[in-house]
């Protein structure tokens, strides 16, 4: 429960949250549109150039589980607070790294803060506002939360045509320094429950995403029949299993299996697992070809985008007005499917010579889509959750969606591969086109998958509370002994 505080201005908390939320979504692609620099300066192979996108990614979605059952125990701003300090020294240590290698080495560890920012930013956020103006609040975070995601392919063009790639990180340091006494001044303090830390899950949970996505990214090179590949892919399996299996068994789970008896909680996780496997994915490959093949500069790339990525800042707010009056489940239904249209629209129109104006429509089509899917994909998973529950909801749901992220990548530059795609213009379009169909796919997939959340929020928590007995458990608006 939040201590008692005087309540700050609704802005100034949005501000305080969202701010380092921003940062750690910019930073899943930021660096995307400063890879054909860092490859040229590096020599760096796709593989390599992969992993600095995944080692933040599988970082950042191993421990977020990990972080929220932190913050539930020492406080949440003070867990997001030091969240933000590793992310802003790792920022740093990422613009000085003059190595491949180095660099992803210092984006796991940036991963590793981020991912106490973008679960934490969401349950401070709900913690610290009037709940008449949360929907609203959630909206709004919801906005900047997929422009930041939008935004890292623009932002990091115009860093790296004006300055060099390294200033993408260290733009981090100045903004982290701002937000620490503002974190300290604008949110209370809260807690959740208190339990003991399942670190068996979190080794568990995190090496079998690793492996898998391990898997998945040595599986052209090392070929997918060889040792290389089948030990990791099959051994990331059976450790998930055995994550599942252990969090049935242990009294205090990284992960409550309770928590997937709300439907919506449920059904809000699997879409963000897909969502981003496919959107991401996508994007990750659109932006070689703006560069590869069409010759344009990071910043141009960037700003060819646009339409794409500012559209979410223009429709995500509306959705937190638009929810609470139609449910979650129409609003997220019709993002996924103009998501769905606008991938598949893009690759059928995908050629070098494609003409730009050309692209503008499935880019816009697109960019809607992500903009009615971010906010109320949040509020869906928060639907029916006890307060305590709040910051590991938020989590999984944010680890979901990192993982969707990191296979996303891995999964669609492999069907590039596969389909005998190479990093130079003649060798890239026609491999792109398949990789592009899959994100679409699986996006499609995402939209009967949203199908499943309750058209409106429940007004009762869907599961029993935990520090209830299975003797005393209880409807939450009934005292004891009431018929």
């Amino acid at each position: 429960m939040s201590e008692t505080t005087k309540r700050r201005p609704v802005w100034l908390v949005l501000v305080a949250v969202s701010l380092p939320m921003f940062m750690a979504a910019l930073d899943n692609l930021v660096v995307t549109n400063a890879l054909p620099v860092i490859r040229a300066e590096f020599g760096a192979s796709l593989e390599e150039l992969t992993w600095m996108v995944n080692a933040y990614t599988l970082s950042f979605a191993s421990l977020i589980l990990m972080a929220s059952a932190l913050a539930d125990r020492f406080g949440r701003r003070r867990v997001f607070a030091i969240g933000l300090v590793v992310f802003t020294l790792a920022s740093l240590a990422c613009g000085f790294s003059d190595e491949a290698w180095m660099l992803i080495v210092a984006r796991a560890i940036q991963g590793a803060g981020g991912a106490a920012l973008m679960p934490l930013s969401l349950t401070l956020l709900s913690t610290s506002v009037p709940e008449r103006v949360r929907p609203a609040a959630i909206g709004i975070w919801g906005g900047i939360s997929g422009l930041g995601v939008a935004l890292g392919p623009l932002i990091g063009g115009a860093v790296v045509e004006g300055l060099n790639w390294q200033a993408i990180f260290w733009l981090n340091v100045p903004i982290g320094l701002i937000c620490l006494p503002l974190i300290r001044y604008a949110l209370p303090e809260s807690r959740g429950r208190v339990q003991r830390l399942d670190f068996v899950g979190l080794l568990l949970a995190g090496l079998g995403v690793f492996a898998l996505v391990f898997g998945i990214v040595r599986g052209n090179d090392a070929g997918w029949t060889s040792a290389e590949v089948l030990v990791p892919l099959i051994g990331g399996a059976i450790l998930l299993l055995a994550f599942v299996w252990w969090e049935t068994r242990v009294t205090a789970p990284l992960l409550p299996l309770r928590l997937f008896r709300n439907r919506s909680f449920t059904a809000a996780n699997l879409v963000g697992v897909v969502f981003s496997l496919g959107v991401f994915g996508a994007v990750f490959i659109l932006i070689q070809f703006l560069q590869l093949v069409q010759g344009a500069s990071p910043l141009h790339a960037g700003v060819m985008t646009m339409p794409w990525t500012m559209a979410p800042l223009l429709v995500a707010p509306l959705t937190g007005l638009i929810t609470p009056r139609v449910g979650t489940r129409p609003v997220i239904v019709a993002g996924l499917a103009c998501m769905t249209a606008g991938l598949i629209w893009i690759a059928a129109v995908l050629d070098p010579r494609v003409a730009y104006p050309v692209l503008v429509p499935p880019f816009v089509l697109a960019g809607i889509g992500m903009g009615l899917v971010f906010a109320p994909l949040a509020t869906a998973v928060l639907d029916g959750m006890a307060p305590e529950d709040q910051a590991t909801a938020s989590g999984t749901n944010s680890t979901a969606r990192e993982i969707g992220v990191a296979l996303g990548i891995a999964t669609l530059t492999a069907i590039f591969t596969a389909a005998g795609g190479e990093l130079t213009p003649t060798g890239f379009t026609d491999a792109a086109v398949p990789a592009i169909i899959v994100g679409g796919i699986a996006l499609a997939i995402a939209t009967l998958i949203g199908c499943a959340i309750p058209k409106r929020r429940p007004t009762q928590p869907e599961y029993p509370r935990a520090d209830a007995s299975p003797h005393t458990r209880q409807h939450p608006d009934k005292k004891e002994g009431a018929p």
